[in-house]
């Protein structure tokens, strides 16, 4: 006869969050974004302004 395999402790399953995921903050709103810079430089955000404007926008 065959006997059943020693059936061993299984670790719990993670429980399922059913919560709206938009509430919760992601690393999005509290990282910096691409391509910010410090702010306070009027004079340096025009001539960034002026540098990469596209050449069609003279």
């Amino acid at each position: 006869m065959s006997t059943a395999p020693a059936s061993e402790p299984r670790e719990p399953k993670p429980a399922l969050i059913f919560d709206d995921p938009m509430d919760r903050q992601s690393s999005d709103d509290t990282d910096r974004g691409w391509g910010e810079r410090p702010t306070g430089d009027s004079a340096a955000d025009l001539r960034r302004f002026l540098d990469e404007k596209p050449p069609h926008h003279l």
